[in-house]
């Protein structure tokens, strides 16, 4: 991989990963545009390593927040008059919620590495999942539910849901987002939970990575432009963060839920004309005829 490849991947990483607009179909488009085997086992480890540096970025936004959770939660573990507070249950609502993508994410490794990096099912995600936010959007004019109210049984629904972004062009954020205002939250606070949720999820799947993948990285992309993809992704994944929680103060997702129909649309005409152009070129070679 060129070091100019691994910082248009590193930027379309660190932009896409927190919007609900998919950041591995986003990745697996442009890997396609560049030449790459999609499903090479070095690439589908960049891809994923990559996201640590987003995800970092997270971490250090939202690290007074964490910290706050953390020690509460640890307080709570030891003292029972701590348990009563209202961030001892939220890091346990977050623990819980996320365990079912860590358990269908192991469990289904393989395929979300072979089967699903195709572009037809990044193209079925952005539309498909594009109709749920968009009832999950326009129900969330009237919700009211906000941090505090989070329980165990919300984040594990939420977590639940977070699992369909294993299928590339759902989104992890938009799937969160999406069970999370179907439960009434409010905009705000489902996608600072969505993020929340997120992180664990995320940093054990890139260090997975990292760890048994290594050997392929270094046979294949390269360090080097993982390295700088990672470091590229994290510094826009701040600005991203900071942009979107701004925004969806006073915005709803729609100008998202429209972006990802249009381009699920647009890709399904690519693809469709790729194939007929493919066959026709293959059918002149074989007859002669053209």
């Amino acid at each position: 991989m060129a070091w100019w490849q691994a910082i248009i991947l590193g930027v379309i990483e660190g932009i896409t990963e927190f919007l609900p607009i998919s950041s591995t179909g986003h990745l697996t488009i442009a890997e396609k545009l560049m030449g790459m085997r999609i499903d090479d086992p070095s690439v589908v480890a960049f891809t994923a390593i990559i996201q640590i540096g987003a995800i970092l970025a997270a971490v250090i936004y939202f690290w007074s927040d964490i910290w706050r959770i953390l020690q509460a939660w640890w307080r709570g573990l030891w003292w029972k008059r701590a348990r009563r507070k209202f961030d001892y249950k939220y890091g346990w609502a977050i623990i819980i919620g996320s365990i079912p993508i860590a358990i269908v994410g192991l469990l289904f490794k393989h395929e979300v590495e072979t089967v699903l990096r195709s572009l037809w099912f990044v193209a079925f995600g952005l539309i498909g999942w594009s109709v749920v936010m968009w009832l999950a959007d326009n129900r969330a004019v009237n919700n009211k539910r906000g941090e505090t109210e989070t329980s165990w049984k919300d984040t594990l629904a939420i977590g639940a849901g977070q699992c369909l972004s294993l299928i590339p062009g759902v989104s992890r954020s938009g799937a969160t987002i999406s069970v999370g205002l179907f439960r009434g939250f409010d905009r705000v606070s489902v996608t600072k939970l969505s993020f929340f949720l997120g992180i664990p999820a995320l940093v054990a799947a890139g260090l997975l990575e990292v760890a048994t993948k290594y050997k392929h990285i270094s046979g294949g992309v390269g360090w080097t432009p993982t390295i700088i993809a990672t470091v590229i992704s994290f510094g826009v994944g701040y600005l991203a963060v900071s942009w979107l929680l701004k925004f969806i103060q006073s915005n709803n997702f729609r100008p998202f839920i429209i972006y990802r129909f249009v381009l699920g649309l647009l890709l399904l005409v690519m693809l469709g004309v790729g194939n007929d152009f493919s066959r026709l070129i293959k059918n002149c070679y074989i007859i002669d005829t053209c």
